[in-house]
């Protein structure tokens, strides 16, 4: 199997989850060892939740899975892109699309994606 380099950056490295339609980006998170095995062998992105310290199986509580398409990494083997199909309308907990669904409009943030979910009904919380 080939590996990314994970020793270069303490055991986790970048993933950015693009889908592969139209290329918007979803989300970036981290990976390590574990996660990159857990992905090639479930074809399910799966991720290192730094917050919880635990693996972390993109979808497994809200059903928005990501499935793997395509796996591109850089030239120094240290990041990596998820191309894939985005199950459920939406990669970002907050329920949007993208977790990218906010822009720097002078010197504020402005809501530019719209809500595919109410987290609060996903989660219970």
């Amino acid at each position: 199997m080939i590996y990314p380099d994970f020793e270069k950056s303490g055991g986790l490295i970048p993933a950015i989850t693009q889908d592969c339609a139209t290329g918007e980006v979803l989300m970036l998170a981290y990976i390590n060892k574990e996660a990159w095995e857990k992905t090639i062998e479930t074809g399910i992105a799966t991720y290192w939740s730094r917050s919880r310290n635990e693996l972390w199986i993109k979808g497994m509580t809200s059903g928005n899975t990501q499935n793997i398409k395509e796996i591109l990494i850089d030239c120094d083997l240290d990041t990596v892109i998820f191309k894939v199909e985005q199950i459920g309308g939406a990669a970002c907990h907050k329920g949007y699309r993208s977790c990218f669904y906010r822009k720097v409009e002078d010197g504020a943030l402005v809501t530019v994606g719209e809500k595919v979910f109410d987290p609060q009904q996903v989660y219970h919380k």
